[in-house]
């Protein structure tokens, strides 16, 4: 038997293989399709203090070996979820439900996570301070030290439990960013966001989204995502967590052994639905294979 269990801060994850947001849904949306307690974790759905709307169609486009989307965060709001949705997860109790959490001003995001803190059974939030699709603040909060040190140090104080901070791979320098977050409280980091984007519609003369740019995912991400990661496992102590176009075990043992403990599927979700329990699979398979009895051997291997 191979153990993959790994620890995010006072997480214990049975495998790494967690799902990204906005890919996934709240994660029961997927259930007919995956096993979702054989999973690491669902991160689920972005969640603002208010409902929001979302952008106007189109939103999202297809780019060769990888996809453009503008979605907005289109969500009911942090009440809605706690007291409609999160209820309905109580029943894939054996995975973790990790609430990714996104805001227009520090107010917004310390709130989220004062709310969601009144709930002691979640254990765990991804801040998102660096979504392109959002007009008012989120690439502004993680694209300097400064933004991304007062949101984690606002957040840290209203959420007393495992704190993740996503990061925006927008920006010259992602050790810096990841420094900063780890500085005021940060237990993990989670990397890469989407990186800006655009496509045309040469037929129509008009962009393909009604934002004119939005996130680029996919694997055409994967080698920047890796590097950062590389990057920034030198630059920090806190554990990372690495996403950006993995779409099979390979692929997140790139991530794994430049320096990841554990690793977030998004894109491949809307290929395969039943990605993620794969990845599992071939994980235990590669260590079995190379005689590794744990996973978190292989973690920052190259190094």
């Amino acid at each position: 038997m191979v153990d993959l269990k790994v620890n995010i801060g006072e997480l214990e994850l049975k495998n790494p293989v967690l799902t990204a947001s906005g890919t996934f849904g709240f994660g029961e949306e997927f259930a007919d399709f995956v096993d979702l307690n054989r999973l690491g974790g669902v991160i689920v759905k972005g969640t603002t203090l208010e409902p929001r709307q979302g952008n106007d169609y189109p939103r999202m486009a297809e780019t060769p070996s990888g996809m453009l989307n503008a979605v907005g965060l289109q969500n009911k709001g942090v009440d809605y979820f706690i007291d409609t949705i999160y209820p309905r997860l109580k029943e894939y109790a054996q995975m973790e439900t990790i609430v990714n959490v996104s805001g227009s001003r520090i107010e917004d995001y310390a709130e989220v996570c004062r709310r969601l803190n009144e709930r002691t059974d979640i254990r765990a939030v991804e801040i998102n301070i660096s979504c392109p699709n959002v007009k008012q603040g989120g690439m502004a909060f993680g694209t300097t030290t400064a933004g991304a040190a007062a949101v984690t140090k606002a957040v840290r104080a209203a959420f007393d439990r495992t704190l993740i901070i996503k990061l925006s791979p927008n920006v010259t320098d992602i050790t810096e960013i990841a420094r900063a977050v780890e500085a005021e409280g940060a237990d993990a980091v989670s990397m890469i966001n989407t990186l800006m984007g655009m496509a045309v519609d040469v037929e129509r003369r008009k962009p393909k989204l009604s934002t004119v740019t939005g996130g680029l995912s996919g694997p055409a991400v994967r080698p920047v995502a890796v590097r950062m990661v590389w990057q920034t496992y030198k630059a920090v102590k806190i554990p990372i967590i690495g996403l950006g176009g993995i779409m099979t075990a390979n692929d997140a043992l790139e991530f794994i052994m430049a320096g990841a403990t554990a690793v977030q599927i998004g894109t491949a979700n809307f290929v395969d639905p039943a990605v993620t329990e794969k990845v599992v699979d071939g994980l235990a398979e590669y260590c079995s294979r190379h005689g590794e009895s744990s996973i978190r051997n292989l973690i920052g291997c190259i190094h």
